[in-house]
C-alpha cells in the first residue's frame, strides 16, 4: 500500500491512496464470506455456492463494494499518519482503478484542521478587576443566613403586612361565574412575594384573621390561559391566619446553630475569607476571559463550514438535555417558541464559530510554546474523576478508561497550561471595583 498527497487547498485534502493486488484480495474474499449465505445458484445448495461461480454468474465487481468498504478504511488511515493530517470531517472516497488481480486505486478528499497563525500573545494588555470585600458584604451574608433560619410565627392579634405569610381559602370569578384554577382552600401566600397576580396581594394588607376580603384585579394581557387574558376577575378570599418571620439573634448560638464555629467573629471571619476567595476566582475568570477573548480574536484562521456545523450539532445536544431535565422536548420548545430548527442552528452559529475559534487558537499557542501534560497531572485529573464516580480503586478505574478519554482529559490539562500561560505573559492595569 502507498499513498501521495496531492495538494491541500483551503483546508480540503487530496490524497491518491493504492491499495496492492494482494490486499484488495484479502478484501475481496472477507467480502465473499460475508456474503456467501445470500446467493442461490442453480446447482449449489444456497449459500455454497464458490466465489468463482458467483463472480460468474453475477460479474465479476459483485463483491468490490464490501471488499472496498473492507481495506479502503485501513488505507486511509494510514495514509492519514503518512502524512500527518488532522481530519475534521469523513472522507469522499472516489475509485480511480479496480479489477479482480489489479491494485486498487482511490482519492481520498478530506476537510482538515485549517492552519492557525496566533499573531502575537504574550504582553496581552487587560483590566484586573479588584473586588474588595467589605464589611457591609459580610453583614449582607450574615443577613441571608438568618434569612435562611428564620421561623414563622403566628401573628393573628394585629392585622397582616408585607412580608407576612397569610394563610387564605379563595374562589375567583369572572362575569360572575367561577373559573377553573381559581379555587384554593388554605393557601399560604408570602405578601409581597409576587406569586399572585399583580394587586392581589396588596389588598391583604390590613386584613386581620377571620376576615373576608373582596379582591378585585385583572388578569396580564399575555396570561398563560387565553380564556382569562385580559379579563377583570373578583376574588372572594378568607383570611384563616397570619405568620410573621422571627429571625434569630446574631450572636454565638446562632453561629454554633448555623456553622462548624463556636463564636460569631470566627463565623465572620470565614464568611470574609470565603468571599475574599470568590472575588479572586471572580478577577482570574475575567482576566483569562479577556485574554482568551484578544488572542482568539487577531488569529488568522479559515474556519471550514463542517466544524462549525459539528460544534452546532453538539450545542443542540446539549440544548436538548437541559430542556430535558426541565421535562421538555426540544420539538415542543420549538413550537411554542415559534422557532424553526434552522432558526435554532442560526441562533449558535456565531457561539460555534467563536468556541473554535478559541479552541484551534489555544492548541496552536499551546504547540508552538512546548506545553504538555505531565503524568503527574494526568493521574491527578484521574484521581479526581474516580471520586466523583465513587470509585475507590484509581488504577482500575485508570485501566477501564478509553485511549478517547484519556486524549480528552490531556488535552483539558494542556488548554488549562496555555490559558494560565497567556495570564502570566498579559499586561495587567488593576482597576479597583465595589462588589
Amino acid at each position: 500500500m502507498g499513498s501521495k498527497l496531492e495538494k491541500i487547498e483551503k483546508n480540503v485534502a487530496t490524497v491518491e491512496i493504492e491499495v496492492d493486488a494482494a490486499k484488495f484480495e484479502e478484501g475481496l474474499q472477507k467480502a465473499y464470506k460475508k456474503n456467501v449465505s445470500k446467493f442461490n445458484i442453480p446447482g449449489f445448495r444456497k449459500g455454497k455456492a464458490p466465489r468463482r461461480i458467483i463472480e460468474n454468474y453475477y460479474g465479476e465487481g459483485i463483491f468490490f463494494e464490501d471488499a472496498i468498504n473492507i481495506v479502503c478504511p485501513e488505507a486511509y488511515r494510514e495514509a492519514v499518519d503518512e502524512h500527518k493530517l488532522e481530519p475534521v470531517d469523513s472522507p469522499e472516497i472516489d475509485i480511480i482503478d479496480i479489477g479482480k488481480g489489479k491494485n486498487l486505486l482511490f482519492k481520498a478528499v478530506v476537510t482538515v484542521k485549517p492552519e492557525v497563525k496566533p499573531g502575537e500573545y504574550r504582553g496581552i494588555e487587560v483590566e484586573k478587576q479588584e473586588y474588595p470585600v467589605t464589611d457591609e458584604d459580610v453583614e449582607k451574608e450574615l443577613e441571608a443566613m438568618r434569612e435562611a433560619n428564620a421561623r414563622m410565627i403566628n401573628a393573628e392579634d394585629r392585622p397582616a403586612q408585607k412580608g407576612d405569610m397569610v394563610i387564605i381559602d379563595y374562589e375567583g370569578f369572572v362575569d360572575g361565574e367561577q373559573f377553573e384554577g381559581g379555587t384554593a382552600e388554605n393557601q399560604s401566600l408570602i405578601l409581597g412575594s409576587g406569586r399572585f397576580i399583580e394587586g392581589f396581594e396588596k389588598q391583604l394588607e390590613g386584613a386581620g384573621v377571620g376576615d373576608e376580603v373582596e379582591v378585585r384585579v385583572t388578569f396580564p394581557e399575555d396570561y398563560h390561559s387565553g380564556e382569562l387574558a385580559g379579563k377583570e376577575a373578583v376574588f372572594q378570599v378568607k383570611v384563616k391566619g397570619i405568620k410573621e418571620k422571627e429571625l434569630p439573634e446574631l450572636d454565638d448560638e446562632f453561629a454554633k446553630d448555623v456553622s462548624e464555629f463556636d463564636t460569631l467573629e470566627a463565623l465572620k471571619s470565614d464568611i470574609k475569607a470565603r468571599l475574599e476567595n470568590n472575588a479572586r476566582l471572580r478577577a482570574r475568570r475575567e482576566i483569562e476571559n479577556q485574554v482568551i477573548k484578544k488572542v482568539a480574536g487577531q488569529a488568522e484562521i479559515d474556519v471550514p463550514d463542517v466544524m462549525v456545523e459539528r460544534q452546532i450539532d453538539a450545542s443542540i445536544r446539549d440544548f436538548r438535555m437541559q430542556l430535558m431535565y426541565q421535562g421538555i422536548q426540544l420539538e415542543d420548545y420549538l413550537e411554542y417558541t415559534n422557532t424553526s430548527m434552522e432558526d435554532l442552528r442560526n441562533n449558535f452559529r456565531e457561539d460555534a464559530l467563536n468556541r473554535i475559534r478559541t479552541e484551534l487558537t489555544l492548541e496552536k499557542i499551546g504547540e508552538i510554546e512546548g506545553i504538555t501534560e505531565t503524568e503527574e497531572e494526568l493521574n491527578t485529573e484521574i484521581e479526581k474523576l474516580a471520586k466523583q464516580y465513587r470509585q475507590e480503586d484509581v488504577e482500575k478505574f485508570k485501566e477501564s478508561m478509553g485511549e478517547d478519554e484519556l486524549n480528552y482529559m490531556k488535552e483539558n490539562i494542556i488548554l488549562r497550561k496555555t490559558v494560565d500561560f497567556l495570564v502570566e505573559n498579559a499586561k495587567l492595569t488593576t482597576v479597583n471595583k465595589e462588589g
